[in-house]
C-alpha cells in the first residue's frame, strides 16, 4: 500500500469515490479483466443478483464468495429486467452498482442488460458461480436457471459453489420497511399476506393450465409510427414530421390470445382478415405457439390497422389513422361466421369474446355464442370509432364481463353515480350476469364478492407504460380464471 503523511493516496484508496466508481465496468470489460487475470493465475469468481437492498446476507454471501479466489466480480440486473414486482427495483441500476463497488472485497461491478446470468457467465467465464444457499436445491427455483447457470459455468471449466451465510430476502424487507405502495395498496397487501390469498390465486392458475379456449373477436393491427416534428412550412398551416421508424403488432383479439395462451392450453381465435391487406402472414407468424387462427375473408377490406404517429424524443401520441371496414359483416359471411360458433363453442372449457366494434360481433352473432358457449367471458371495448353504438347491454347474458369505467357508465347511463352502486345495481339490471369487473384507471378495479358487497382492489403499480391495451390484457388474464 502506497502512503503519504501516513494516508493512502487518492488512487489506492478503495473507498475513495474515485476508486469506486473506477470499479463499475461494462460487461466486454470484466470480460477482458477476466481473461488476464485467468491467464495471470488469478482465480476469478462471479455473483449475480439484484441486489435491490443491500443487507447483512448479501454482505456475508459476498464476503465468503471472495475468499474461493482472488478477484470478486459482481453482476447487477438492469432496472428493465427486473421481475419482482409493482415499485420495484426500488433503486436504480446505477445506484445499485454503486452500493456494491464501495463494498472492500468486491473488485469490479457491472450492470446485465438481460434477465438472467447465463450471458455474463459466457463472456467473463470465471473459474468459480457463487449463488446462495437459498439456490442450493434446484426445486426451489421457480424460475429454473440456476439449472442453465450451473451448465454454462461448467461449459468453460468453471464450477457453481454455495455459500452458507444467514440469508434475508430483500423483496420481504422491502414490503415490509419500506413505503413502495401507495396507502391503499399497502393495506391491501397486508390484509391478504397470510390469509391464504397468494395460495389460492396460485392454484387457480393452475387449475386453468389445461383449458381450451375459444377466441372470437376484431382483428386488429397496432401501427407505431416515430415521427420527429420539423416545424410549420411557410404557406401552410401544419407541421411537418421526419419519418424515423415504425414497429408493428398483433393487437385486438390476437393479443388477448397471446395473453390467455400463456396461461391455458389450447387457443383457437375465430376472426375476420381483410383482402385487401390482410397482413395473415404477419399475424400468424407473431401468434404463440398454442394459438390457431381460423379467419373469414372479407372482399376489399383492409385487416383494421390502427397506426399511431408517435414524437420519439418524449414518446407523444401525436394522431392516429384508422384504416378500416367496421360496417357490418355481409350476410353470408355472418352466417359461416355463427356456423363456426355453433360448432365449436361447445368443445371448449370457455368462450371469451373480444368485442372491439368493428363490424364482427352482431345481434345474430352474440345470439350464437350466448346459446352455444360453455362459459363466455365478454369485454365491449368504447373507442373513438364506436363511442356510445358498442355497449356491453348488446348481451343479454355473459357468465364474466370485464369493462372499464367509462364503459359502464355509458352502459349504465350513468355518467355522475357511485361506480359501486352501478357495478352492484345497474349492470345486474342490464344484463344477466353473475360476475362484473370495472377496471377504474389508477384506482383498481371494482367488483362484487359473495353476497353482492362491493369489493375494491388497487392499482398494483403507479408507473404507467401506455394505457392503450391494459384493459384487453386484464380481461384476457381474468377470464379464464373467472
Amino acid at each position: 500500500m502506497v502512503r503519504i503523511s501516513g494516508f493512502r493516496t487518492l488512487s489506492n484508496n478503495p473507498r475513495h469515490p474515485d476508486a469506486v466508481r473506477n470499479k463499475i465496468k461494462s460487461i466486454g470489460e470484466l470480460a477482458e479483466i477476466a481473461a488476464r487475470a485467468r491467464a495471470a493465475g488469478e482465480t476469478v469468481v462471479l455473483c449475480h443478483g439484484v441486489f435491490d437492498l443491500v443487507h447483512l446476507g448479501h454482505v456475508r454471501h459476498l464476503e465468503s464468495a471472495r475468499r474461493l479466489g482472488s478477484i470478486l466480480m459482481v453482476t447487477t440486473t438492469a432496472d428493465d429486467f427486473v421481475l419482482r414486482g409493482p415499485g420495484r427495483p426500488i433503486f436504480s441500476d446505477d445506484m445499485r452498482a454503486e452500493m456494491l463497488a464501495t463494498l472492500e472485497y468486491v473488485d469490479y461491478v457491472a450492470i446485465q442488460h438481460g434477465p438472467t446470468a447465463e450471458q455474463v457467465i459466457e463472456q467473463v467465464r470465471p473459474d468459480i458461480y457463487v449463488k446462495g444457499s437459498d439456490y442450493a436445491d434446484p426445486a426451489n427455483d421457480v424460475t429454473g436457471e440456476i439449472i442453465k447457470e450451473r451448465a454454462a459455468v461448467e461449459k468453460y471449466g468453471g464450477r457453481l459453489e454455495f455459500t452458507h451465510e444467514i440469508t434475508f430476502s430483500s423483496s420481504s424487507l422491502i414490503n415490509q420497511n419500506l413505503n413502495v405502495f401507495d396507502p391503499p395498496l399497502q393495506d391491501y397487501l397486508s390484509r391478504h399476506r397470510d390469509d391464504g390469498t397468494a395460495d389460492a390465486l396460485f392454484e387457480l392458475i393452475e387449475s386453468v393450465a389445461n383449458y381450451r379456449v375459444l377466441l372470437i373477436g376484431d382483428a386488429i393491427l397496432d401501427e407505431y409510427r416515430y415521427a420527429t416534428p420539423m416545424g410549420k412550412p411557410q404557406k401552410e398551416n401544419l407541421i411537418a414530421a421526419r419519418f424515423k421508424e415504425q414497429d408493428l403488432f398483433a393487437g385486438g383479439v390476437f393479443a388477448a390470445a397471446n395473453h390467455i395462451a400463456s396461461l391455458c392450453k389450447e387457443v383457437e381465435v375465430i376472426t375476420c382478415l381483410g383482402t385487401g391487406d390482410s397482413r395473415e402472414r404477419f399475424i400468424r407468424d407473431n401468434l404463440k405457439p398454442n394459438v390457431t387462427l381460423t379467419p373469414l375473408y372479407r372482399e376489399g377490406a383492409p385487416t383494421t390497422r390502427k397506426s399511431r404517429y408517435i414524437d420519439p424524443s418524449y414518446l407523444q401520441k401525436l394522431f392516429e389513422v384508422y384504416f378500416i371496414d367496421d360496417s357490418p359483416l355481409p350476410p353470408d359471411l355472418e352466417q359461416r361466421l355463427k356456423a363456426l360458433i355453433a360448432e365449436r363453442a361447445g368443445d371448449y372449457d370457455l368462450t371469451v369474446a373480444a368485442d372491439f366494434g368493428h363490424g364482427l360481433l352482431q345481434r345474430e352473432t352474440i345470439a350464437a355464442l350466448t346459446e352455444n358457449a360453455r362459459f363466455l367471458a365478454v369485454n365491449t371495448q368504447t373507442n373513438s370509432a364506436n363511442y356510445g353504438y358498442n355497449l356491453i347491454t348488446k348481451y343479454p347474458r355473459a357468465d364474466y364481463v370485464c369493462i372499464d369505467a367509462p364503459e359502464a357508465r355509458l352502459a349504465a347511463a350513468d355518467r355522475y353515480g357511485e361506480i359501486d352502486t352501478i357495478v352492484a345495481e345497474a349492470l345486474p339490471r342490464l344484463i344477466d350476469c353473475g360476475r362484473f369487473v370495472v377496471t377504474h384507471g389508477h384506482f383498481g378495479c371494482v367488483t362484487t364478492g359473495e353476497g353482492g358487497e362491493v369489493v375494491h382492489i388497487p392499482a398494483f403499480t403507479r408507473t404507467v407504460v401506455d394505457t392503450i391495451g391494459a384493459g384487453d390484457a386484464f380481461f384476457s388474464v381474468t377470464a379464464p380464471l373467472a
